[in-house]
């Protein structure tokens, strides 16, 4: 039996039971200024949330009275029409405030709903609060079509939603960027292209941390590599000083190793800045953990101690996500390891807050 089926019978036996049920089948839930007058037997069928707080006899609850928090008004009253119709609106604005209202009161059928149409009016402006929303409330198939939509439309990182996202939920942001450096299942044959994320097949693994120390790791950057394809050099030459900057960036992002390549001996300013973060390319990689970027970006003379629009360095971020051959290669670059972020936090503070041990090592040896 479905589960929207099972609802549905268990609320057709609750409408019933309502014809005895007195005056104490009334509850009055209340958002702020919205109050909504229900049945107890109605609400209690569709969500066990409210099942279970009016078989336990809660306080509120038994005085007739229920306060909704993180909840508004207009929702409310979604949520509760929901409870008596066992339809989903289709109301794009309201969306994501009702799917976290479902996900709270355990009404699945709703919230799986609300999923799907954050999914279908994924846009531009849209897609950092999805992703975000989805990492929240564990809807995978919202996540997965948030983060594959920022890949292919990486513009989003430069908006205002996603500005939003990071200042106020920066732990679902590191979900979101961990789950945009995901390898895909199969990767594609190394092609050089003059737009877009090339060679899907030359990006690091950024799942997991190796636990040997990494000051003893092979030099990425000495490995034979073949010569940059000139055709692709010098389409990505034909673009303008900023245009390459920007794709320096967003590449180092993605993981696309030989694209940065491309774009370093096609002369992109290793110093360009990202407009949300000011993050430099060396941040992006070492914040991922990128070691063969990392050099890359190096042997071009990218700062090792840059700081981004917090005061952070490049070895902050390595420090502070468990990268170590990436913080190894900033420190034999002469990294600052006793750069001082705007909150006074060095990248030995990082590393000992996040319990990362080796790195504590590397970082107070001499």
């Amino acid at each position: 039996m479905s589960a929207v089926t099972e609802v549905q019978n268990t609320t057709t036996e609750a409408l019933a039971a309502l014809l005895d049920g007195g005056e104490g089948a009334l509850v009055t839930l209340v958002a702020g200024e919205t109050r909504v007058a229900a049945h107890r037997a109605v609400l209690a069928a569709a969500s066990p949330v409210f099942a279970a707080m009016f078989a336990h006899d809660m306080l509120e609850a038994s005085c007739g009275q229920v306060s909704i928090d993180d909840v508004e008004g207009p929702v409310l009253r979604l949520l509760v029409a929901y409870t008596y119709t066992l339809q989903a609106p289709q109301l794009p604005d309201t969306a994501p405030q009702l799917l976290a209202a479902a996900d709270k009161y355990g009404l699945s059928a709703l919230k799986a709903a609300c999923e799907r149409q954050l999914i279908s009016q994924l846009a531009v402006e849209t897609a950092a609060a999805t992703a975000v929303t989805a990492v929240r409330h564990s809807c995978p198939d919202a996540a997965r079509a948030a983060v594959a939509f920022i890949k292919d439309h990486l513009q989003v990182t430069a908006t205002r939603g996603w500005v939003d996202a990071v200042l106020e939920y920066p732990q679902e942001v590191n979900e979101v960027i961990r789950q945009l450096r995901e390898p895909p299942a199969e990767a594609s044959s190394p092609t050089a292209t003059g737009g877009g994320p090339t060679p899907n097949s030359d990006r690091q693994p950024r799942s997991g941390h190796s636990r040997t120390h990494a000051a003893a790791a092979p030099p990425t950057s000495a490995r034979h590599t073949p010569p940059p394809d000139d055709a692709a050099v010098s389409r990505f030459r034909s673009l303008c000083e900023e245009e390459r900057g920007r794709r320096l960036i967003e590449a180092t992002k993605v993981g696309a190793v030989e694209e940065v390549r491309l774009l370093l001996a096609a002369g992109a300013d290793v110093a360009a800045r990202d407009e949300v973060f000011g993050w430099t390319a060396l941040h992006c990689a070492a914040e991922g953990g990128d070691a063969a970027v990392v050099r890359l970006l190096l042997s071009a003379a990218s700062d090792p101690s840059a700081r981004d629009r917090w005061g952070w360095t490049p070895l902050h971020w390595a420090a502070q996500n468990g990268h170590e051959e990436a913080a190894a290669a900033l420190l034999q670059a002469g990294a600052d390891r006793g750069a001082r972020a705007e909150d006074g936090e060095t990248p030995l503070d990082m590393a000992r807050l996040c319990n990362h041990q080796q790195l504590v090592e590397m970082l107070t040896e001499r």
